[in-house]
């Protein structure tokens, strides 16, 4: 099977009004998906909708590195062009609270090649987290020893990755993998999320971004 992950992701989220959501969704489906996904390292993508949180809107692409959004390919053949779309089109393109962020993947470390022919889950769970600098060592370490693991036996939760950013902020990204959209409100989830004392240290730490957790349900591909 084709690769479909790498170690670095493209995520472009927007908020957008309702009379503009017609032409925010053509943008995508008359080309701006398939332009990405035509880039040299660019693996794969999806786009998805905020059932929770936000913003709105989410387009989500897997890269084989992020020296990807430094190419040629990408920056000329999509990056500039599509701005030059938007701004002709703005506000429907581009709308609210817009992030357009490049992130390295920082766990896991080590990927099993099965894991990366998946395509786009049919739901996630992402966190845009902040933390001190006087809190990060522990907070990486907690994350990803002692938070992480156990809710990957959670029934319904298909994998999770984390995220440094190296385009916008906030500077961590968390995304869980769903089966379905309720995964983070069963009762083994919460069992998890509290079941680790080091959690009550750390947590308080953490300063989420605006919309942030949020729980998101894939349209495309459909």
């Amino acid at each position: 099977m084709a690769k479909t992950r790498g170690a670095g992701l493209l995520m472009v989220w927007a908020d957008i009004d309702p009379e503009y959501e017609a032409d925010y969704h053509r943008f995508y489906d008359e080309g701006q998906m398939e332009a990405v996904l035509a880039v040299p390292g660019v693996l794969g993508g999806g786009r998805y909708e905020a059932l929770k949180g936000g913003p709105k809107y989410l387009a989500m692409y897997e890269l084989e590195s992020v020296a990807v959004l430094r190419s040629a390919a990408f920056l000329d053949g999509v990056r500039f062009r599509a701005s030059a779309q938007r701004t002709a089109a703005a506000p429907a393109t581009i709308g609210r609270n817009y992030l357009n962020n490049g992130y390295r993947q920082i766990f896991p470390v080590h990927t099993n090649p099965i894991e990366q022919t998946r395509g786009p889950a049919p739901f996630l769970q992402m966190g845009r987290i902040d933390i001190s600098q006087a809190m990060e060592e522990e907070f990486n370490d907690w994350y990803n020893t002692a938070y992480i693991p156990p809710y990957l036996a959670v029934p319904g939760c298909l994998g999770a990755r984390r995220f440094v950013a190296v385009d916008g902020q906030p500077k961590y990204l968390t995304v869980y993998e769903f089966a379905h959209a309720r995964v983070s409100e069963s009762a083994e989830w919460a069992t998890v999320r509290d079941a680790n004392p080091w959690s009550f240290r750390v947590r308080p730490a953490m300063r989420h971004d605006k919309g942030s957790p949020g729980v998101y349900r894939r349209i495309y591909p459909k």
